[in-house]
């Protein structure tokens, strides 16, 4: 069975699409401001919240601090000679840390 078909168009034709874009601009773009610039980027990675309590820096700190004293821990099982004195000697420093930490925070818990 022959079907007829309707010649194709011999060009596009433009004018409905521009039609188109002129109303979604005017309906959605009317009164949308231009883009201002980007803010520009940050430079830090992290941050501490400036509305955070004592308690809640020296909760923290003191957590950090003991997370700090196991990873020591673990790492120098795995290392021996100097490398080991060096990781201990950090774990002794860290311990001081939290010595201090707790010591602070039985001062602000006491207040």
């Amino acid at each position: 069975m022959f079907k007829v078909t309707p010649n194709p168009p011999s060009g596009p034709d433009l004018k409905p699409n521009q039609a188109a874009h002129r109303a979604i601009d005017h309906y959605f773009n009317a009164r949308a401001e231009p883009p201002g610039p980007p803010p520009p980027p940050s430079t830090t990675l992290f941050s501490v919240a400036d509305d955070a309590s004592s308690e809640v820096l020296i909760a923290n700190s003191y957590e950090t601090f003991s997370s700090v004293n196991a990873l020591l821990l673990d790492l120098s099982d795995e290392l021996t000679g100097k490398q080991q004195d060096v990781a201990l000697a950090t774990h002794q420093l860290s311990e001081l840390g939290v010595l201090l930490m707790d010591k602070l925070m039985t001062r602000e818990t006491a207040n």
